[in-house]
């Protein structure tokens, strides 16, 4: 029986893409929907994590190239000389719609985008919001974007409890249909998968997977911080002994954004001197919140509670509060990509100022957006979005506070307040 196919905001990308490019590569974490929303373009499929498809490939990668198109390679960094093979192709001539590869890895010690130009990449994530299905949204990052300040509106019925379940159902598509203890069960397989596995295939032995298990964990306490890898680092043991050098963790992510499951968001540095002291610190984020929570140990009914658990990160207000900034922050990103703009976050050093996410057009000028755990906005909440407002002028094209409550409206002063369920592409 057929698999549901849960429309993705990438399909649309991939609509414009491919009748124009001979080669797309679909980039992402295992599981995050890759290989179903390619296979459906395809007419033949190379599966490279097939031993006998792969034995076959490594022999003669061309082998790889062959058959009516658009061809799919899924797994394609099993045998990385087909991204080459690739690359010669489209040099050759390839027509557009030809070749999809799928990956969720990076060789280690491979030059894979040594076809930029050639072969083009488009990220994949974990459902958004609007990808899911909870509502439908009301209001979209394009309009927003193209300024003036529009009209925002909509009504939900969506609950703070509805967003908890969110954060930790996760945004895998695999995965969705999963509750309780078996939800928890293949979230911590996948985990156990990246460190038992994943590790040694991308070159990395880890003779201490537990206490790479603890450096997880503190990065997940750490998510939607700016929290340093040293206090990250101090955290996975408590401050004790059998500390892992830098040595040791550098390495550690550098695989793991290799497996795309560390996806951290970058500072914001504007070209133009409208600020001083901006701090280069990146704010912490998992592929999934709903990983985090599960290397945390944590689940719904504890998040409702308040409760705090796992390692010790410095971080304002509630861990619930941080993983629905995550969850807001994966769907801004979807939305971002597919409206060809980038998302940042602010903080001036010592953090006096910050503003949660930036989102920032071809031309430089930007969207501000808060993240509230909370169903009502106060003055308080965006004061730190009209701080911005003065310093920036016309280039702050809108600004936002994303949050729980059941409306979507326009305060007297202009800030937008928007449900994270109404937002869309």
């Amino acid at each position: 029986m057929a698999r549901h196919y849960l429309p993705r905001v990438v399909d649309l990308e991939l609509d414009e893409l491919m009748p124009q490019l001979p080669a797309i590569a679909l980039e992402g974490p295992k599981a995050v929907g890759k290989t179903e929303t390619a296979r459906r373009r395809a007419k033949i499929i190379h599966q490279l994590d097939e031993p006998g498809q792969r034995a076959i490939v490594e022999a003669d990668p061309t082998r790889a190239l062959g058959g009516t198109p658009p061809l799919l390679i899924d797994e394609w960094q099993r045998v990385p000389a087909v991204w080459d093979a690739v690359r010669r192709a489209v040099d050759a001539g390839s027509p557009p719609s030809q070749f999809l590869l799928t990956g969720s890895a990076s060789p280690p010690n491979a030059p894979t985008h040594s076809g930029a130009g050639r072969i083009v990449t488009v990220r994949m994530r974990p459902l958004s919001l609007a990808e899911r299905g909870l509502e439908s949204a009301t209001v979209s990052l394009r309009s927003l974007l193209a300024g003036g300040r529009p009209d925002v509106s909509g009504r939900t019925g969506i609950e703070l409890e509805d967003y908890v379940d969110e954060i930790v159902r996760s945004g895998l598509p695999g995965l969705r249909s999963y509750r309780g203890r078996a939800l928890l069960a293949q979230l911590d397989g996948y985990l156990s998968r990246i460190i038992d596995t994943d590790f040694e295939e991308q070159g990395l032995q880890v003779r201490r997977p537990q206490t790479l298990r603890r450096w997880i964990a503190a990065y997940a306490a750490a998510t939607a911080t700016t929290a340093s890898f040293e206090t990250i680092r101090d955290a996975a043991t408590g401050g004790q002994g059998d500390k892992p050098s830098r040595s040791a963790t550098q390495p550690w992510r550098d695989v793991l954004e290799r497996l795309w499951i560390l996806d951290p968001v970058a500072p914001w540095l504007p070209t133009q001197n409208h600020l001083n002291r901006l701090a280069q610190i990146p704010k912490h984020h998992l592929a999934d919140p709903a990983l985090a929570a599960a290397m945390l140990g944590i689940d719904a009914t504890a998040l409702l509670k308040g409760v705090e658990t796992g390692p010790r990160i410095p971080r304002a207000g509630l861990l619930l509060g941080r993983l629905f900034e995550s969850l807001v922050t994966l769907s801004l990103r979807v939305y971002a990509q597919a409206a060809e703009t980038e998302l940042r976050h602010l903080r001036l050093h010592g953090g006096s100022q910050e503003v949660d996410l930036i989102i920032e057009r071809s031309d430089r000028r930007v969207i501000a957006a808060e993240v509230k755990l909370g169903r009502t906005v106060v003055d308080d909440d965006v004061r730190h979005l009209l701080w911005l407002r003065e310093k920036l002028g016309a280039d702050l094209v809108d600004a936002v506070v994303i949050n729980t409550g059941p409306e979507a409206y326009r305060r007297k002063d202009g800030i937008a307040v928007i449900p994270a369920v109404l937002l869309g592409p």
